[in-house]
C-alpha cells in the first residue's frame, strides 16, 4: 500500500484540469501578439501637422500607412528623396505605439532655422496611442508636431 501512494499522487497530477496550471510568459506574449494583430492591422490614414517654429512655416499633410502583425509602416514621398518621411515602429497590445520617423528635408521655408539644405537627413521619436479605429501621437524631439491616425 505504501508504494501506491506516490503512484496515485502522480496520476492525480496528470489529470488536473489545465486551467489550474499557471500560464507562463510565452503564453502571455502570444496573446499580446494576437491582440495587436486583430486590433490594429489594416490601413491607417496618417495626418502629420507641425506648428511654425524658429522662422519655419507650419505644415500638414496626409498619407496612408499600414499596420501588419502589430508593426506600423508609413511612407510619404519616395524613401531617401527630399520631402520624404518614413515612420516605422510597433503597437503594443495596450495601444501604446513606439514609432520612429526619419526622412529628408524639403523646401527650406518649412525647416526651422531655414539654413538647412534641401535633402538633409532628420529623425525623431513619436509617442503614440491607438484604439481600434483612431490614434494620436506627438513628436518627442524638435519642433511641436501632432499625428492623427484613422483606420480605413
Amino acid at each position: 500500500m505504501r508504494r501506491s501512494a506516490p503512484l496515485l499522487t502522480a496520476v492525480a497530477l496528470l489529470v488536473l484540469p489545465v486551467s489550474l496550471i499557471p500560464q507562463d510568459q510565452a503564453d502571455h506574449a502570444d496573446r499580446d501578439h494576437f491582440e495587436r494583430t486583430v486590433r490594429f492591422d489594416g490601413k491607417w490614414q496618417t495626418t502629420v501637422s507641425c506648428e511654425p517654429s524658429r522662422g519655419a512655416l507650419g505644415f500638414s499633410y496626409r498619407f496612408v500607412s499600414e499596420v501588419k502583425d502589430g508593426n506600423f509602416h508609413g511612407l510619404r514621398g519616395t524613401e531617401g528623396q527630399p520631402s520624404s518621411l518614413l515612420i516605422d515602429g510597433s503597437i503594443n497590445g495596450d495601444g501604446m505605439g513606439n514609432l520612429y520617423a526619419a526622412g529628408k528635408t524639403g523646401s527650406k521655408e518649412f525647416v526651422p532655422g531655414t539654413d538647412t539644405p534641401r535633402g538633409t537627413d532628420f529623425g525623431y521619436h513619436i509617442k503614440a496611442h491607438f484604439d481600434e479605429r483612431h490614434g494620436t501621437g506627438t513628436r518627442v524631439e524638435g519642433r511641436p508636431c501632432t499625428f492623427e491616425f484613422v483606420k480605413q
